[in-house]
């Protein structure tokens, strides 16, 4: 009797994880093992006994009250087969990738396609399928502005019950969906401003500085000195898009930061506000290295470049870094920093009137043309400038490698969308698409005509070439997301099995057969998708 009793005691809790974790051979279990029974399962059995004593002695908690009701979110439906759609979409949100057949298209790769046209019709996620469109743009970072917005409202509702989906809460997209449907009142503002996490006051920034720049340079001034350096840092980033000349004062406090960054951020910023005292000292200090030698015309002078010969305490104040890097020059160094804050306008005025193209086109002395010809394409490209960007990007025709300061990606940007496309499109017509990619990925999408034509050409001339596609997988796997659908019916031919030509690599005609096949099918798809998107 006393041996039962003593077997069935309660035992602490802490004592059996004790015994537990150091191991029974290590530390005798607080318990006495049955007949035939050997410690660690009496040590076990013992746990599981307690667990349940444990679990019967908790007194039932108060029922806590239910969720407020979803709020209703007007916009209308999808249609029932692109409903049918994302259900199928989101069943395979796989990382992109290959899987499957060669020949399938890659559906994880047209999801954000789906959800930005979605999007474009104003449509709303079905209820039924929020919970899984909360975990694909869980996983994947790149589809949630576009998720959160098609989720709208009721996903929002949805995230604030379930710890996985957090992410939604943190400043989701300040555009269609998931914006108040009014701006709020000067309190409201200022206690989200003040009590809302990281990621929630950066988009709260960028809808008041896109509403009222003024109010949201306010917003930030006001807590300015206690933010962290990092945080400083991109809540100064985030003024770029909306930058307007009252925000000078600011910029020019920022200046004299204690972080390093934060500094040349600001020095940025002040660069793209051509009529900025920042702006005039930096023109002041370029003038004094820069200048056109004497000449009856302008067009025939040449530039003469004589560097600075210290970094003096008011350029280090400018946001001039000292010290270059590894391999630079500091003198070098210092007049890429000066030229490239320098308004261009200032340019024509020094050189007697020159345009862009015209200055771009003078003679540099004693081998300084590649600096300054450098630190004139960042400029263009802070300073959005189409005409110096058409001026230093040249001839499409040109040999890719002709300059090595030029950054074409970076320049085209600064151009209106249909003459990029053309640009880009006369130069695969010449060079072909080794050299294409990245020039590729700055040009509007879907690509309009010749753009789109031009990379079929490119492709098919690779094609008769005989070489690998994997070569061009990159831009094949562009043309898959950004090509007109309407390209499929002429990429139809190109399925077939080619003759190979003499030299050719082996089995090459058979993968280039494979992968038309998965662009002619992608692009069908897309085709369809669009096609269910608007009712038809």
């Amino acid at each position: 009797m006393t041996s039962s009793s003593t077997s069935t005691a309660p035992v602490s809790w802490d004592d059996l994880v004790a015994a537990a974790l150091l191991g029974t051979e290590r530390r005798t279990p607080p318990v006495a093992p049955r007949p035939g029974q050997d410690a660690p399962s009496a040590l076990l059995d013992a746990a599981a006994l307690s667990t349940v004593r444990r679990r019967a002695g908790l007194r039932p908690a108060a029922a806590r009250p239910g969720p407020a009701p979803a709020p209703e979110d007007p916009r209308p439906p999808l249609p029932p087969a692109a409903r049918g759609r994302l259900a199928m979409l989101l069943a395979d949100r796989s990382t992109p990738g290959r899987s499957g057949p060669r020949t399938a298209p890659d559906l994880a790769e047209l999801l954000p396609q789906w959800l930005a046209l979605a999007n474009q019709h104003g449509y709303r996620a079905p209820d039924a399928l929020l919970p899984t469109l909360l975990d694909a743009a869980r996983a994947r970072t790149d589809l949630r502005p576009e998720a959160l917005t098609l989720g709208g409202p009721r996903a929002l509702w949805l995230a604030r019950l379930n710890p996985d989906w957090k992410f939604a809460l943190r400043g989701g997209p300040p555009g269609r969906g998931t914006a108040p449907a009014s701006e709020p009142g000067d309190a409201d503002l200022l206690r989200q401003w003040e009590e809302g996490l990281f990621a929630e006051r950066v988009s709260l920034l960028a809808r008041t500085r896109h509403r009222d720049p003024v109010a949201g340079l306010a917003l930030l001034s006001g807590t300015w000195s206690a933010e962290r350096a990092e945080d400083r840092l991109m809540f100064l980033d985030s003024l770029r898009d909306d930058l307007v000349p009252s925000d000078e004062p600011f910029l020019e406090q920022a200046l004299s930061d204690r972080s390093r960054n934060v500094r040349a951020t600001a020095a940025e910023l002040l660069a793209a506000l051509p009529t900025s005292a920042f702006a005039a000292r930096m023109a002041e200090r370029s003038a004094a290295c820069v200048s056109l030698s004497p000449s009856p015309s302008p067009d025939t002078g040449q530039i003469t470049v004589d560097a600075p010969a210290r970094c003096d305490s008011g350029m280090q104040r400018d946001g001039v870094v000292p010290k270059p890097p590894s391999g630079r020059g500091e003198r070098s160094w210092w007049l890429s920093q000066l030229v490239e804050a320098t308004p261009l306008t200032r340019w024509s005025e020094w050189f007697g009137g020159l345009d862009a193209d015209r200055i771009v086109a003078l003679p540099v002395a004693d081998g300084w043309k590649g600096d300054l010809h450098a630190a004139w394409c960042r400029a263009a490209v802070r300073q959005r400038s189409a005409e110096w960007s058409r001026a230093l990007l040249g001839s499409p025709g040109a040999p890719p490698a002709a300059a090595a300061w030029r950054d074409p990606a970076k320049l085209l940007s600064a151009l209106p969308a249909a003459e990029r496309a053309q640009w880009v499109a006369d130069f695969i017509a010449s060079h072909g698409l080794s050299d294409a990619f990245r020039l590729l990925g700055v040009c509007a999408v879907p690509w309009s005509e010749p753009l789109g034509g031009a990379v079929v050409d490119a492709l098919d001339i690779a094609r008769d070439a005989g070489s690998y596609p994997w070569s061009f997988s990159g831009v094949m796997g562009l043309a898959e997301r950004y090509l007109d659908p309407a390209q499929a019916d002429r990429l139809e031919v190109l399925t077939a099995l080619p003759d190979e030509p003499e030299g050719a690599a082996p089995g090459a005609g058979g993968y280039w057969s494979e992968a038309f096949q998965r662009l002619v099918g992608t692009l069908r798809l897309r085709a369809a998708m669009r096609s269910e998107l608007a009712g038809g």
